[in-house]
């Protein structure tokens, strides 16, 4: 039986205007280092972070990157996580979740609470996610993630240079792959020769913590793997700040 083809076999077409994105995600990231310092990038070290991570090194950009290893992360996660630390030029910082608090909640509710509400679920983001980006971006003027505008409905209003936590949060956010498409980032990761965590090759377009991802099927949504028991509405566990525009949910490629 013939195996899969890898993500970058099945995914990697880019847009007729991809030459123009990608000059334009390259320009922002050089000028945030001089207009938004002190900044970091998030990275959940999917698909598109990790193309962001390649360009802050590919343009010796003074950029630390986070990431959040909530305690609960897949093994190929873990091991993406190990490599990058090893190759990247910028550094990387790993912020985890107080263990006196993960340690309460599992006892208190157990490991399966986030299967049953949605309060539940978002407790336990909180405590693994929420808290420990806290630490992550304090005193920092911005923050640099992979959100884009097709991944989601409640993604579709992405803007490149995003004001909207400035009053509440003090920070701005950048989302330099804002107007990229699922093949323009297989392109690039393909041409670059990007190391990229392998559960995409097996149909995991969104990567999170284990027992909240799972793979998609065919014309699914690309965050159908996330909190796939929950109404389409909720899935979100509070590292973003939404938009929700009247736009059908974009369809992963087949």
């Amino acid at each position: 039986m013939r195996p899969s083809p890898k993500a970058t076999e099945q995914h990697a077409r880019p847009s007729a205007d991809y030459a123009d994105k990608l000059a334009r995600t390259r320009a922002l990231l050089r000028t945030s280092v001089t207009d938004f310092s002190p900044l970091k990038q998030a990275s959940s070290l999917g698909a598109e972070d990790v193309v962001i991570t390649h360009l802050i090194n590919a343009l010796a950009l003074d950029i630390p990157v986070f990431v959040l290893e909530t305690g609960a992360l897949h093994n190929e996660t873990l091991a993406l996580l190990e490599r990058t630390e090893a190759h990247s030029r910028a550094p990387i910082e790993v912020f985890r979740p107080d263990h006196h608090a993960v340690i309460h909640f599992v006892r208190e509710r157990g490991q399966d609470a986030i299967y049953r509400s949605i309060e539940e679920r978002k407790t336990c983001c909180d405590i693994r996610k929420l808290e420990p980006l806290k630490r992550a971006l304090q005193g920092q003027r911005a923050w640099i993630t992979g959100l884009r505008r097709e991944q989601s409905a409640n993604r579709g209003a992405v803007d490149l240079i995003d004001k909207s936590e400035l009053t509440t949060q003090g920070r701005i956010k950048l989302n330099p792959l804002a107007d990229w498409t699922w093949g323009d980032v297989w392109h690039y990761i393909a041409t670059e020769g990007v190391d990229y965590n392998p559960l995409h090759d097996e149909f995991f377009p969104s990567i999170g913590c284990a027992p909240c991802t799972r793979a998609i099927s065919l014309g699914e949504d690309f965050r159908a793997g996330r909190w796939w028991w929950e109404d389409e509405a909720a899935k979100e566990c509070g590292l973003h700040a939404t938009h929700t525009p009247d736009k059908t949910p974009e369809k992963a490629p087949a």
